[in-house]
């Protein structure tokens, strides 16, 4: 039952609208909606007119993570337990992709997009989700993706083959999906520090889902790394490339002039790097998985000067990234690569809503109340971001995880 009243108010210190850092001022939502701001405090005048009010140091837009796998449980690591999970009913699959949801809900991840699964579990959850109080994260779903034929992404594409399968499959799917995934390139062999194999598609081929997708109002993803794959991505005309990894300047400046987002999700890579005793992997390779995050994070640094459209994606659910902790580990990689504070909250919050074409990419009047309320400012405690007091979706307090790991706790 939603208990959420139809009006309330919020006195802050100091607050971000998804753009722009701004000082003290009093917010009015209504029902569901920022529905005012005014600067400085007027909440004593407001609680005498019976407004409920909430006083917090910092407010910010809800997060957005733009690359997850919602029915993948990032936690386990063994490679016997992540392929048990795969294995289980189609229940059981959408059970852990609603729990996903839920996860990212409670860490401040208002919204992310999911990145393909095999099932359409992801879709069967984006509509569950649009339920006010429904406690789960919205959803962008890329329902199924397309790929080749023995190709790598099984799990998360169907098989196509000439034009005409692609334009056909890709009609079907833009029916359920609010994106089209194309599996354009395989996985990075660590062992080899590169891509190995050709690209999955032509430019021709890439071209005609792109083409295809766009005739039915619909964006196009890329899976996309390596430099032969990202050649394919930007001449096809993806509206944003998966990953990128062995990026080069080249590419950026021709995204930048085709406006092709990038999403570069370290969190997979990086947790291999830290933990390759989870993989077994050999000094050698380890020094690889260092190597390509170096260049990486050069080639983030590279984007932001070049004004390529960056958006913060985790690929939770892969192995050791957990859905919602995992954004601020992503925040912090973006962080670590030079990027300001402002940029990077831009990055993870009205960066994707404007890619996405959402209505009101920032918190600003007439905008639906995703909102994260903080202790203190992130400018002044890195920490603050990993700890919301308050997390709002669509005007309906939703329990933290900090709140949840509280009431689990034993008894002192």
């Amino acid at each position: 039952m939603n208990t959420t009243p139809a009006r309330f108010a919020l006195v802050v210190g100091d607050w971000f609208d998804g753009e722009t850092r701004r000082g003290p001022a009093t917010l009015k939502v209504v029902d569901g909606c920022l529905a005012g701001v005014a600067e400085g405090d007027h909440g004593a005048a407001l609680a005498e007119q019976g407004w409920p009010l909430t006083r917090g140091a910092f407010l910010m837009p809800g997060l957005v993570d733009a690359h997850v796998h919602l029915f993948l449980d990032g936690k386990p690591t063994e490679q016997a337990v992540r392929a048990a999970h795969l294995k289980q009913s189609l229940e059981a699959l959408t059970d852990a992709a609603r729990a996903s949801a839920r996860q990212n809900l409670a860490c401040g991840v208002t919204l992310v997009r999911d990145a393909g699964d095999r099932h359409g579990i992801n879709n069967r959850v984006r509509d569950e989700a649009r339920a006010v109080g429904s406690g789960l994260a919205q959803v962008r779903s890329g329902g199924l993706g397309v790929k080749r034929a023995r190709r790598y992404g099984a799990f998360m594409a169907t098989d196509v083959d000439d034009e005409a399968s692609i334009r056909a499959s890709v009609a079907q799917l833009a029916r359920a999906n609010d994106e089209i995934k194309l599996i354009l390139t395989g996985i990075i062999d660590f062992d080899a520090g590169a891509v190995t194999d050709e690209p999955q598609f032509s430019a021709e081929a890439a071209s005609a889902v792109v083409q295809a997708a766009h005739a039915a109002g619909r964006k196009v993803f890329a899976h996309c790394s390596g430099a032969k794959g990202l050649d394919v991505a930007v001449a096809a005309g993806v509206d944003s490339i998966e990953h990128g990894f062995f990026m080069s300047r080249d590419h950026l400046a021709r995204m930048r002039d085709r406006q092709l987002a990038w999403v570069p999700t370290f969190c997979p890579v990086h947790f291999q790097w830290a933990q390759p005793q989870a993989v077994g992997w050999s000094p050698n390779t380890v020094g690889n998985l260092r190597r390509i995050l170096d260049a990486h994070a050069e080639h983030l640094r590279i984007a932001r000067e070049l004004g390529v459209r960056v958006l913060v994606g985790t690929d939770a659910g892969s192995m050791g990234v957990e859905h919602g902790l995992a954004m601020f580990d992503e925040i912090d990689r973006f962080l670590e690569a030079g990027w300001p504070l402002h940029a990077v909250l831009s990055a993870a919050t009205s960066a994707a809503r404007r890619h996405f074409g959402a209505e009101h990419a920032t918190l600003a009047p007439g905008a639906p109340f995703d909102a994260l309320l903080l202790g203190a400012s992130p400018w002044d405690d890195a920490q603050a971001l990993r700890h919301p007091r308050q997390v709002w979706a669509r005007g309906a307090p939703v329990v933290t995880a900090d709140a949840l790991r509280a009431s689990r706790a034993p008894d002192a």
